[in-house]
């Protein structure tokens, strides 16, 4: 390889790190479900934004280099050559060689360079903000997950515990002591369970594979098979947890990046002047001596006119639409906020509700299971109070699960990443 030969290692390290994670994602064993976090780190990983974000901080970089250059464009190397072999052809020579050096106008390179630095915090606000927005969308897949989850356990046990009365029922049938219409009812809530977990399953492998989609994991690894009683939850929000918010971080670099944008229009009030320097070599005629000459000269554009108050007027609209949206986002994420906490509020009360039931409902069902058993309750009463339990347990556990999704909503608000 020659000594002078550089390679750009970024893209293959870009692509080493994306191969790595996708090795590690999928050699981890069905045991090690991964969390939320995981998820999103993965599913950042895929992202268009993610992976185009080093070309964005380097094209900001050499935007922030050419601000800080001496000349606004590369200086420009003029050459002319004149003759008149193909007319008189009296021996009529000129040769001009001459730098053309374009020059900033006053104010342009402090204005180019605070719109470059403006387009460098305008690049890191909106991968932070993409990095929002992909949250928000793994936080709803995790938790439909978590849902779809929570359902598919509750339909099993109410079907092994359908199960179960109907082999009571047809035992007792067999011995005299219930009639075959009673059979047929156990047996047609076997067939009903039986179908709910089917519509069950089916959603549950639609949200995993929704949620795999989106991360990458393998679907029947990215929902953890996590007990009805303790749901994966998020930390809640402590009272310092309020950073700026990215998506108003984002809004706001667009407002300053216009509003440089249009600092810098207003001083670009016409195109760049510029400064030549040549040096002209010629002779009238075949035997004369060539003369040398040196001409500086100055090259004034006028003004720009129409075209230079429509950029104008376009970067001041970009400014002040971008500061009207960010009034506007930030009453919406206020009110986001309060909404968020009140939905906590909610769903823990609604929970200590839920479970208070549940318990009841368990209790009473092994009184009637008891009291079916010995044959003081009838068949109907024993499957109707089956079914409230079921129910009150299917509910006691979507609360868990809505407490849980609503503090990561409460995090989404603030802004708070998993």
């Amino acid at each position: 390889m020659h000594p002078s030969t550089r390679i750009n290692w970024r893209p293959f390290l870009l692509a080493a790190a994306l191969a790595g994670t996708s090795a590690w994602t999928w050699a981890q064993t069905p045991t090690a479900e991964p969390s939320l976090k995981a998820l999103f780190d993965t599913a950042w990983l895929r992202q268009p934004e993610a992976q185009a974000l080093l070309a964005r901080r380097e094209a900001a970089q050499a935007q922030a280099r050419a601000a800080t250059a001496w000349t606004p464009e590369p200086p420009a190397l003029e050459a002319s050559h004149r003759t008149d072999r193909l007319l008189r052809n009296h021996g009529a020579r000129e040769l001009e060689v001459g730098v053309a050096v374009p020059l900033w106008l006053p104010g342009e390179r402090q204005g180019a360079q605070t719109l470059a630095q403006a387009e460098a915090d305008a690049v890191e606000s909106r991968a932070e903000a993409a990095r929002l927005r992909l949250a928000g969308a793994v936080r709803e897949a995790w938790w439909n997950g978590q849902r779809a989850s929570i359902e598919l356990e509750i339909t099993r046990g109410q079907l092994d515990s359908a199960r179960q009365i109907a082999s009571d029922v047809a035992r007792r049938a067999r011995a005299g002591d219930l009639a075959r219409a009673d059979q047929h009812q156990a047996e047609g809530a076997v067939a009903a369970a039986e179908a709910a977990l089917a519509q069950a399953q089916a959603a549950a492998i639609a949200a995993r594979q929704q949620l795999s989609a989106l991360s990458g994991w393998p679907a029947a690894e990215v929902v953890p098979a996590s007990p009805i009683a303790s749901p994966v939850a998020e930390p809640e929000p402590a009272a310092s947890d309020e950073p700026p918010h990215p998506a108003l971080a984002e809004l706001q670099g667009r407002a300053e990046l216009a509003e440089r944008a249009a600092a810098l229009a207003q001083t670009q009030v016409r195109a760049n002047p510029e400064l030549a320097l040549s040096s002209t070599r010629d002779r009238g005629a075949s035997g004369e001596r060539y003369g040398q000459t040196v001409t500086l000269a100055l090259r004034i554009p006028f003004g720009g006119g129409p075209r230079h108050e429509s950029k104008l007027a376009t970067a001041r609209a970009e400014a002040t639409e971008a500061r009207a949206q960010l009034a506007l986002d930030r009453a919406r994420l206020q009110a986001e906020r309060e909404a968020a906490v009140a939905r906590v509020e909610a769903a823990r009360a609604q929970l200590a509700a839920t479970e208070r039931r549940a318990s009841l409902a368990r209790e009473t069902r092994g009184f009637f299971d008891k009291s079916f058993r010995l044959g003081q309750t009838d068949l109907p009463t024993r499957l109707r109070i089956e079914a409230d339990a079921t129910e009150a347990e299917r509910q006691a556990a979507r609360s868990r699960i809505e407490l849980a999704a609503a503090i990561s909503a409460w995090r989404q608000a603030l802004g708070l990443l998993p």
